[in-house]
């Protein structure tokens, strides 16, 4: 018998269930796999919009993000250990508060994902080849997207592997880029006042274009089904992945900030690379947009193996095709809902503008992290719950950050989301009208 979830389940063989993925991930490559998310989509993506939102109050704006991120990681962590399958909060909403509020989590995960993997691709291009005109950019986007879909495509380990070398790299560049602002460079604290600047709907802003680059750590609770011991692996992997990321993201806003000014920030397209270039280390600079391009590139490795596994969790119930719940004998993945992502961003690339796509991602990811708090509240005592504190403030906090992003991304992502319920709402229909003609 194939045994069971929870804590201290026993690694399963893939072929002990024909549709179930192997459990292969300790501690270490579960917060790997969501620092490569988190650090590769903020630091070199999310920081210009904010300081565009809020100027220097893009610091308050991150310290907000980081609390909602929290009271997320939190919910999302002490679900995950209870409901340890693929498919995150889609999982979480249907067992706990019914199917359509899974439904619209896993709806929402999946185009705020695919929009965020079509920001990844672009950003790498636009780091390591920054002059190509927009024709050879999505064709350089598109192969991208093909090599990294391969990666995953050969297995879940292979892609954890790859990710360690990824933030160990990027890391080391980030920490380069720090040392050369304070050290060789020129820090002006006037660049903090007026502080914070925007007023507080800037700070909402910012804080909501901010939670995009936090949002990682969803990539640890959707590969719940392929985690070693998951009732204890889950918990721990996801507060270290978001409190080392935080400490990257302080370090480099804080430097980027005082180096460059909220204006230049703002209108910068590479503003660690813009900061080192200001700097008497100017030569550094390239070394840095190769790390971007490098962290960029883990950031998508990562989405990519997130939103397959919620497309599979999705297709196993139905709501997509069933075809995509395959698992490749051989490789041990999801095979056939990663190629159908991979082909997906490909044709989104062609058309994602990058702060858009960043503001519409938000909106559909804050949408998910609210029903996982609404999740949350759910839990009894003596299913090691959080205080209920966390899972209210992280829900008031998803709204709030959700309504405060730019209009269009509120009404784009309100159409998509609607339009995902709208279906969902036509497929339950058309056989209860069948069944009552017979």
């Amino acid at each position: 018998m194939t045994p069971p979830y929870g804590a201290g389940s026993t690694t399963i063989g893939r072929d002990l269930v024909n549709d179930r993925l192997t459990r292969r991930l300790g501690t270490s490559d579960a917060v790997l796999i969501g620092l490569g998310s988190m650090i590769g989509a903020g630091v070199f993506v999310a920081f210009a919009p904010a300081a565009s939102a809020a100027g220097p109050g893009l610091l308050l704006g991150l310290a907000l993000a980081a609390v909602v991120a929290y009271c997320n990681a939190t919910s999302s962590a002490r679900l995950a250990a209870r409901h340890p399958d693929s498919g995150g909060t889609y999982v979480y909403g249907r067992e706990r508060l019914g199917e359509v509020w899974g439904y619209l989590a896993g709806w929402a995960f999946v185009v705020g994902k695919t929009a965020s993997c079509a920001v990844m691709a672009l950003a790498v291009v636009a780091y390591a080849a920054p002059g190509l005109d927009r024709p050879w950019r999505s064709l350089a986007a598109v192969a991208v997207v093909a090599t990294l879909t391969a990666l995953n495509y050969r297995g879940v380990h292979r892609s954890a592997q790859a990710t360690k070398v990824i933030v160990t790299v990027t890391l080391l560049v980030l920490a380069v880029a720090v040392l050369a602002v304070a050290v060789a460079g020129r820090p002006d604290p006037a660049h903090l006042a007026p502080f914070p600047g925007a007023g507080a709907d800037g700070v909402l802003r910012a804080a909501g274009l901010l939670f995009f680059a936090f949002a990682g750590y969803a990539r640890i609770a959707t590969l719940g089904e392929e985690v070693r011991d998951p009732a204890r692996t889950i918990p721990r992997a996801v507060p270290l992945a978001l409190g080392l990321t935080l400490v990257v993201y302080a370090a480099v806003a804080l430097a980027v900030l005082l180096q460059l000014g909220p204006g230049t920030l703002a209108a910068a397209t590479d503003p660690v690379a813009a900061a080192v270039g200001q700097t008497a280390w100017p030569g550094l600079a390239p070394v840095v947009r190769a790390g971007a391009a490098l962290a960029a590139t883990g950031a998508l490795l990562a989405l990519v193996l997130g939103v397959s596994r919620t497309t599979l969790a999705m297709a196993r119930d139905g709501h997509l095709p069933r075809a995509l719940a395959a698992v490749h004998p051989r490789f041990g993945v999801p095979h056939r809902a990663e190629l159908a992502v991979g082909i997906a961003v490909a044709a989104l690339v062609s058309v994602a503008g990058l702060r858009g796509a960043i503001g519409f991602s938000s909106f559909a990811v804050l949408t998910y992290y609210a029903v996982t708090n609404a999740s949350a509240l759910t839990l009894r005592a003596d299913e090691h719950r959080a205080p209920r504190i966390v899972a209210i403030v992280g829900l008031l906090g998803c709204a709030t950050l959700a309504l405060s992003l730019p209009l269009p991304s509120v009404l784009s992502g309100a159409v998509v989301l609607a339009a995902g319920l709208a279906v969902l709402g036509v497929r339950r229909w058309v056989p209860t009208r069948r069944r009552r003609r017979r």
